[in-house]
């Protein structure tokens, strides 16, 4: 059986761009490489898993289903695979949750959700892992950028069945944590995470970092919002399910914790970072290594998602150039040539650069070195004409292994 390599490149679909000529980025995008690939490969659409009563695909939840896990099954929630990613140590009983740093006002209305994408967190973070509520302990890690994992760990029981502090906008107030159910474990843990939210804000408030920040003009990080609360529990690994040995090749967090979540060995490569500035001939090159260990090897590459969601059209389409320039490493002497191992590029969701976020438009897929269509570039609309049609993202993996 062939090998497989697995790229995914967050939010890479979007929407026809006026000031591109009515392009997407990928469109006005110079690629002569996704186009080689095309040309030599199999094209379609994938469709992201989202919910019923999700509006458009989350980043979780559609890379869960990548991997032909039914979320409505195996989702442990996102806080687990963000804090599995960050290197957390999870325990069964644990609660994980999602955390951005934000800005407030005096009356916690929100001004905005990532405090100016600050960087440097350390020292607030240091300063509330000395909160102690009951009988409870808060563990806060640094993830990404702004973003953090929060564990609570208790000798009383937990429940990941609790709201979101994240109002997901700006301009309101920041929400209470109330339970979903009547249960004393999610009453309980609504009350001390209230209890912790509202003490870390008063620190951050008169943290001097903060106050640094606000004399040089830049927002402060005053508080913590919270969403996504889940629970570890036992789930097959992918090896389990497919009888592949697999890893896992992403700078981002929640990447890695999904990773993790079904049992991929994570291969560090240097500065990969999940920023436009990541080392994407490292992470291919270390991707082509790893075929020499294992059957399937995911490569992750986050920043065009982040691009769109801050409108960054142009930025995107000249992101999609340098991966495109980059994808070669894939390959031995740097060409693009029929090697033993099938490719598959694809996204997990489109982001809209308009919109500023998450879309439910279908995703261009390649598949390189399982046969040929008649699609010569790669793009939204080139490969709606593919052979493969419209793929449900559930199917992705045994379909690629059926080919191999």
């Amino acid at each position: 059986m062939k090998k497989i390599i697995l790229v995914i490149i967050d939010g890479l679909g979007d929407e026809p761009i006026p000031q591109l000529g009515g392009k997407t980025p990928l469109e006005a995008a110079k690629t002569p490489n996704f186009d080689s690939l095309a040309k030599e490969g199999i094209c379609g659409l994938m469709i992201p898993f989202k919910f019923r009563w999700q509006e458009y695909p989350t980043s979780d939840v559609a890379h869960v289903a990548l991997f032909s896990f039914d979320p409505k099954k195996y989702y442990l929630g996102r806080g687990v695979y963000e804090a599995l990613g960050a290197g957390v140590k999870l325990k069964e009983g644990d609660v994980a949750l999602r955390v951005n740093f934000a800005t407030v006002d005096k009356n916690l209305k929100i001004t905005d959700r990532r405090a100016g994408r600050i960087e440097k967190t350390k020292e607030l973070i240091d300063a509330l892992n000395k909160i102690e509520i009951e009988e409870a302990d808060f563990h806060l890690k640094k993830a990404f950028g702004h973003r953090a994992v929060l564990r609570i760990r208790s000798s009383k029981k937990l429940s990941s069945n609790i709201t979101d502090g994240d109002p997901h906008k700006v301009g309101v107030k920041v929400k209470k944590i109330k339970p979903k159910d009547n249960t004393k474990e999610a009453k309980f843990t609504a009350k001390i995470l209230n209890q912790f939210l509202e003490q870390s804000h008063q620190i951050l408030e008169s943290h001097p970092l903060n106050k640094k920040r606000k004399r040089k003009g830049f927002l402060p990080a005053n508080y913590l919002l919270v969403r996504g609360a889940g629970s570890l529990r036992k789930t097959p690994t992918f090896k389990e399910k497919f009888g592949l040995k697999t890893c896992c090749i992403a700078g981002g967090t929640l990447y890695k914790g999904v990773g993790k979540a079904l049992g991929m060995d994570l291969i560090k490569v240097k500065g990969a970072n999940g920023k436009p500035n990541t080392n994407l001939k490292g992470k291919f090159t270390a991707a082509k290594n790893a075929l020499r260990k294992y059957d399937f090897v995911f490569l992750h590459i986050k920043a065009t998602d982040n691009l769109a969601e801050d409108g960054k059209f142009i930025e995107k389409m000249k992101f999609i150039e340098k991966i495109d320039k980059n994808i070669v490493w894939l390959f031995s002497n740097g060409k693009i040539h029929k090697e033993a191992f099938i490719l598959a590029v694809s996204a997990d969701h489109s982001t809209s650069s308009l919109k500023k976020h998450h879309i439910s438009n279908p995703v261009p897929i390649l598949i390189f070195g399982a046969g040929k269509d008649r699609v010569k570039q790669f793009s939204e609309n080139s490969c709606k004409n593919g052979k493969l049609g419209k793929l449900p993202a559930l199917n992705l993996v045994a379909f690629l292994k059926k080919l191999g």
